[in-house]
């Protein structure tokens, strides 16, 4: 009798258990852990442990076979007083002002293409087709457009201009960087342009309808009712671009190999690190560069909040105007 009890007793739990995983919530539940286990496995196993695994290189002075030796911030330091590692931080400066540049063009044509114009579908297609084109070969588009003799020659020498009188778009130091950087702004233009046309688009059409009928014009469309209403996306995109600017790699290791003084923070790294067999100090490289991201982009935050604002809330700058004027009223009265 004591033997049927416990059987009986432990079909009870089981049924029990079963009841319990098919209930409602346990289910939903289960769902969303079996849903964000595999990614959060992949991101720690090819994100988080690889990071935490390079922190720990840069304090050594090693290569992928052989010994390691211990030696602190070194790396760090080597990464500052090693010239061309600082002139690949300076390089950065190019595709910085190469943002802003393309930024600029975006906002003009998304601010132009948003309303109807004839032929603005195609004009989108257009602009935004770069950006499916993969980096590598946009890098040999670019490479063989400026070699010399070649398309953009040619098309000079079309406009009158004498072949010798042209300088070398690759090799010419005082050039070459604008030249690769041109072709970043080529690229990601279009896709910052969708990003502002779809920011547009959200506005409230009856704004421009009250503007118009006040006799509003263009610039002022946009400076009171555009610029205001998509300011989040451009500080965005403002982020997206300069802390991708920072990390420029394709572009001068596909075209030029980073010869002429055009090699990259990221060409440098990867010549260090798989050329040169320097992992530490590639490592301590990479380090130093998440660190500028870190700062750039809490720079930019904050400039956002000073000027912009953020959600409801009026920027610092207006709300200490705002005090003034009632500081400025009471005073008088």
């Amino acid at each position: 009798m004591k033997e049927e009890k416990t059987s009986l007793s432990f079909t009870e739990h089981i049924g029990r258990f079963v009841k319990w995983i098919q209930s409602g919530k346990v289910n939903k539940r289960l769902c969303i852990i079996t849903f964000m286990l595999f990614p959060l496995l992949l991101l720690l196993v090819f994100t988080y442990i690889p990071f935490f695994k390079m922190v720990q290189f840069s304090f050594y002075d090693m290569k992928y076979i052989g010994n390691r030796e211990f030696i602190g911030l070194g790396n760090y330091a080597e990464v500052f007083l090693r010239k061309d590692c600082f002139q690949a931080l300076k390089l950065s400066a190019y595709y910085i002002i190469a943002s802003f540049v393309q930024l600029g063009f975006a906002l003009w044509f998304a601010s132009v293409l948003s309303f109807r114009v004839r032929g603005a579908g195609v004009f989108k297609g257009l602009m935004f087709f770069p950006y499916l084109v993969c980096g590598i070969a946009v890098g040999f588009i670019f490479k063989f457009f400026y070699t010399r003799g070649f398309v953009l020659d040619t098309v000079l020498q079309w406009c009158g201009f004498n072949l010798e009188s042209l300088p070398y778009w690759l090799k010419n130091k005082s050039i070459n960087n604008i030249s690769i950087a041109a072709t970043s702004v080529w690229r990601y233009m279009g896709q910052n342009m969708v990003l502002f046309i779809g920011a547009i688009m959200s506005i409230d059409s009856t704004l421009y309808e009250a503007a118009a009928i006040d006799g509003a014009s263009g610039w002022n469309k946009f400076r009171y009712i555009i610029f205001p209403g998509i300011k989040t996306i451009i500080v965005l995109n403002m982020i997206l671009a300069i802390t991708g600017s920072l990390s420029v790699f394709e572009p001068p290791y596909v075209i030029t190999g980073g010869e002429f003084g055009t090699g990259t923070y990221f060409v440098i790294m990867n010549k260090l690190a798989h050329e040169s067999q320097k992992v530490g100090l590639a490592s301590a490289m990479a380090i130093v560069l998440f660190a500028l991201i870190l700062l750039a982009t809490l720079i930019q935050k904050l400039a956002e909040r000073y000027f912009f604002g953020t959600g409801d809330q009026d920027s610092i700058r207006c709300r200490r105007k705002q005090k003034k004027r009632k500081a400025q009223k009471g005073g008088r009265l």
